[in-house]
């Protein structure tokens, strides 16, 4: 959500804002409109609300002194009819208002690149260059149905299209693919670990920007409740309504949980394997900080990911987002990909978001500085990382010619000790 104080007083930069992310012509003009008939039946409202508080002294006193009253009293009565008539005002604007602010996407950092799509994204670094692929590369679902081990006709008899089953050692090796990272993160990162709920309300979703906007995103309950599609929305609300002392900031937590996709528009896209799944498992790096401190909080929480697929010896990079790829909620967004040879791409497998204050304001999360003031916190979520893409990578990065696959070093411990999966 966007301060409506910061759209008073520069709206042709806001509206140019909104031009860099394809929003044109500029909605400051309806925004500003909405907002002085508010402020108008609002200031109106208050005046009438003085009359009818002074009328009621009058016809008190009438009564005491046996006067006659009934003049007062229709005054009164044309009173409460105009006060109900302005709220009915004050509220539609404010709705109309509020319903295009909360359809606006967050203001661009302003080193994001300009851009329609992804092809405007800029590599900011190659952490691990891709190693040499030979014509034999498989990808990882010819790995995963050699083994006997991944299995996509089962998961499609018992749940459709774009679920996986996995089986013994693959299924051992995403158990600890996810446990690894969460130790590694609580252990080494700073990062509280924290079990959420899988299922949570309206308000909750809207506090992180998914509703109203992409409500066809997600999964909903037969009693209202939506399925999480990433932890960040349970993690992130943690802090919605609170006023967190600034001493306690910043404050970084982790969980990794199922996440719950409809995958809308997707249709076509990855139908093979499992890039792509409608249930999956993640691992979520969450951070409520300071405003000024949110950009350093962005390259650490980054950082931290990267960490991730360094252990896990699989080439990757970082990219910046451009405009037309960053996600409605992000100012700033990095993503880390990683070298698929199977595919000969790379492939997103964690996507860290600067959100600034734009989540802040939807679901009133604030801190107290020092100095008595209260201001809205910045926060910021990120993918450290996506489990299931963390197994494709394992899987097509660490392939042998005789079909098995290799275990990092760094990983063993959380699947038994094993060196392979054969």
């Amino acid at each position: 959500m966007h301060d409506i104080r910061a759209i008073r007083e520069q709206p042709e930069a806001f509206d140019a804002a909104m031009r860099r992310r394809g929003i044109a012509p500029g909605p400051a003009a309806a925004i500003l409109a909405h907002d002085t008939a508010r402020r108008t039946a609002q200031t109106r409202l208050q005046e009438l609300q003085a009359a009818r508080n002074a009328l009621a002294k009058r016809i008190g006193e009438a009564r005491r002194n046996g006067a006659d009253s009934a003049a007062l009293e229709a005054e009164g009565a044309s009173l409460r009819t105009q006060i109900e008539t302005l709220e009915r005002e004050a509220g539609a604007a404010e709705a109309a208002m509020t319903a295009i602010l909360e359809a606006l996407p967050n203001i661009l950092d302003t080193e994001v690149p300009d851009g329609v799509d992804e092809s405007a994204n800029v590599v900011l670094r190659v952490g691990r260059e891709p190693a040499h692929a030979g014509n034999a590369v498989r990808e990882h679902f010819e790995l995963g149905e050699a083994m006997g081990q991944m299995d996509f006709a089962a998961a499609a008899r018992i749940a459709g299209a774009r679920f996986t089953v996995l089986r013994r050692g693959l299924a051992r090796l995403e158990r600890g693919l996810g446990q690894f990272m969460l130790d590694i993160h609580t252990e080494q990162h700073g990062y509280e670990e924290v079990f959420v709920p899988l299922l949570v309300n309206d308000a909750t979703v809207y506090g992180t920007g998914q509703l109203p906007k992409f409500a066809d995103d997600l999964f909903r309950t037969t009693d209202g409740r939506w399925l999480i599609p990433t932890a960040e929305v349970p993690l992130t609300n943690l802090a919605a309504g609170e006023i967190i002392a600034e001493a306690k900031l910043p404050i970084r937590l982790t969980a990794l949980t199922p996440c719950f996709r409809s995958e809308a528009g997707s249709a076509g896209r990855d139908t093979r394997g499992m890039l792509r799944q409608h249930q999956f498992n993640k691992v979520e790096l969450v951070s409520i900080t300071h405003p000024d401190h949110s950009a350093e909080e962005h390259e650490r929480m980054t950082q931290c990911a990267e960490v991730i697929l360094e252990k896990l010896e699989i080439p990757w990079r970082r990219v910046i987002l451009s405009a037309g790829d960053t996600g409605f909620g992000s100012a700033r967004t990095h993503d880390l990909e990683v070298w698929l040879p199977g595919q000969r791409a790379w492939r997103e497998i964690s996507s860290c978001s600067n959100m600034r204050a734009f989540q802040a304001r939807r679901m009133n999360a604030r801190f107290r500085a020092a100095d008595g003031k209260v201001a809205h916190v910045h926060t910021l979520n990120g993918s450290g990382v996506a489990v299931g893409r963390a197994l494709i990578a394992v899987l097509e990065n660490h392939q042998r010619s005789d079909g098995s696959i290799a275990i990092p070093p760094a990983l063993r411990p959380w699947v038994g000790g094993v060196d392979h999966i054969s």
